[in-house]
């Protein structure tokens, strides 16, 4: 297949796995190829252990723009196709949020629906100055997805959720910061190398400790606080087990950076 083609490309700087979306023409608006992509790009970077951190971007002026209207419109789908599309993006969803490794998402242009889907996935968020902002799926006569019923109130809060879902006004890459959206706003141009360096930093963290804090940070306050200190009980005695606690333990002690290796 021609690269060119491929709707989403894969690359490495280091410890630092890439996926692009690569979709320009339709402001890399997903379709059912982009998620099954995704999928398998996570999958062969879950079994990678020299991949220790994901930097997800977009190619061209946009990020994602939400579900590709155009094709859509092209013909009525029936209702198995219909079901296959959903599935596969839920599927995509799911496999960024339990994959053990961070992902950044840097943001390099609008985020538009299931662009906004993606970063909610996602771990750290890095957002264009210039992008435009906005979740339109119910003034449009659809809905989201991608776990955005737990995971945008989870972020921003319950009646923040229901604002941006019900009135689906734009809203801009500050506001995202303040409630909680994302973590850094840059220039264009900054977006990716941003990214990039959030994801180095995640890379030079120990494997083990980083894929417990992101499955229990993602999923505590679901458990109930029971379950949840059972839970960090649990995750902290198996880091305490790893060759990594005994270096970062030596590392603090000879007063130099920790060497992890994963074990």
């Amino acid at each position: 297949m021609d690269p060119g083609a491929a709707p989403l490309l894969t690359s490495r700087e280091g410890p630092v796995a890439i996926l692009t979306l690569n979709r320009p023409d339709r402001l890399n608006a997903v379709s059912q190829p982009l998620y099954e992509a995704l999928l398998e790009a996570l999958g062969r970077i879950a079994g990678d252990r020299a991949v220790r951190a994901v930097v997800l971007t977009g190619a061209g002026r946009a990020f994602c723009v939400g579900a590709d209207l155009k094709a859509h419109g092209a013909g009525d789908p029936t209702p198995a196709e219909r079901r296959a599309y959903v599935r596969a993006g839920q599927r995509a969803y799911r496999a960024m949020q339990r994959l053990e490794k961070p992902i950044v998402a840097a943001v390099n242009g609008h985020a538009i629906g299931a662009g906004l889907e993606l970063t909610l996935s996602s771990d750290l968020v890095v957002i264009s100055r210039e992008a435009k902002l906005r979740m339109p799926e119910v003034a449009l006569g659809t809905f989201v997805g991608g776990g955005t019923v737990y995971a945008l109130p989870e972020r921003v809060g319950l009646l923040r959720a229901k604002e941006l879902v019900l009135l689906a006004d734009f809203f801009t890459p500050e506001q995202a910061v303040a409630w909680g959206l994302a973590n850094r706003v840059v220039a264009a141009e900054d977006v990716v190398p941003t990214a990039l360096e959030l994801a180095a930093r995640l890379a030079a963290r120990a494997p083990v400790p980083m894929a417990h804090a992101k499955r229990l940070l993602g999923g505590a306050m679901r458990l109930g606080r029971g379950r949840a200190l059972a839970r960090e009980a649990q995750a902290l005695l198996a880091c305490m087990a790893t060759r990594d606690w005994r270096e970062g333990v030596r590392a603090f002690h000879e007063r130099r950076d920790p060497r992890f290796t994963g074990e």
